[in-house]
């Protein structure tokens, strides 16, 4: 993982630039955990390949792959800023830590606000995702309910990774997705959440952050990684039993990690691609469908 970021830095802006910083604060390894939900929503809401490069389309999926980030991670890092000095991946250099920059703030704010353009576009259903979308984006971190710092309430509010998927489905489609889909997909997203909280135990631990990782301590939180997992693949079998099957990979994934004893400080970074693969089996599939189905 290491080569792979460096290899970015040599091509991405320098962090001592505001553009640069932005940049680096938006996660670009994690561009594609709400960008991506739209591309799988949009696969299975159109009607045929036209409608997978509509203008609408293409804009939910432009914005919620770079701006949603910056304002996502954004907001996280300035209510953070305390806390992150305990955080060693900022002290690893993989993340950037917030600098107090007033423009910086600004572009936060702006990409936030930049939501509110899909607006007149979206059904009434994609109005209350959108909406719900950039409340828990704020609420994950900042005060008053900062879920982040509550056992269980940090897990179940990063439901919001999928609600992109939820807002481009209804832009498209004009109607909600299978409730089976998005319930199966909210329960994967506790169990991601979860899973890359273990490495930040002792961090949150030190700096008097209470998480459901912290709560449970580590070896439970594994199976409550698993638990969620293994829920989400059942329900997803309601949508399509291919689906379900397709998510059996992360409880796999957790037995195989310790069988062979890797260091999850390390496994946590394999994630956002194996996200993305299971991500480009789901579009795949549906692509077929939309072909030859």
């Amino acid at each position: 993982m290491s080569t792979v970021t460096d290899r970015l830095s040599e091509v991405a802006p320098s962090e001592d630039s505001r553009l640069g910083y932005l940049f680096w604060l938006s996660r670009p390894r994690f561009w594609l955990y709400q960008g991506g939900p739209v591309v799988v929503a949009v696969t299975y809401a159109a009607d045929g390949p036209g409608e997978l490069f509509s203008p609408l389309a293409v804009a939910l999926f432009l914005y919620f792959t770079i701006p949603a980030n910056v304002f996502l991670y954004g907001v996280n890092d300035v209510f953070d800023r305390d806390v992150d000095e305990h955080n060693p991946k900022k002290d690893e250099g993989r993340e950037v830590s917030y600098r107090g920059d007033s423009v910086v703030v600004a572009a936060i704010v702006g990409s936030g606000l930049l939501a509110a353009a899909f607006l007149p576009w979206l059904p009434t259903l994609g109005v209350v995702a959108l909406l719900a979308w950039a409340a828990l984006s704020v609420e994950y971190s900042a005060p008053p309910l900062r879920f982040k710092t509550t056992p269980f309430l940090d897990s179940l509010s990063n439901g919001l990774y999928i609600l992109p998927g939820v807002v481009a489905y209804a832009a498209i489609e004009g109607v909600a997705p299978p409730a089976s889909a998005v319930a199966g997909a909210w329960l994967w997203t506790m169990g991601m959440h979860t899973f890359s909280a273990i490495p930040d135990i002792e961090p949150d631990r030190e700096a008097g952050i209470q998480t459901t990782a912290t709560f449970l301590g580590e070896s439970n939180t594994y199976y409550y990684c698993v638990m969620c997992w293994l829920t989400a693949a059942f329900v997803f079998t309601y949508t399509h039993w291919v689906f379900g099957a397709l998510l059996l990979v992360y409880p796999g994934l957790v037995f195989g990690i310790l069988a062979v004893g890797v260091d999850i400080d390390e496994a946590y970074w394999w994630y956002p691609a194996i996200n993305s693969l299971v991500g480009m089996v789901f579009t795949l599939v549906g692509l077929w469908v939309m072909l030859y189905g």
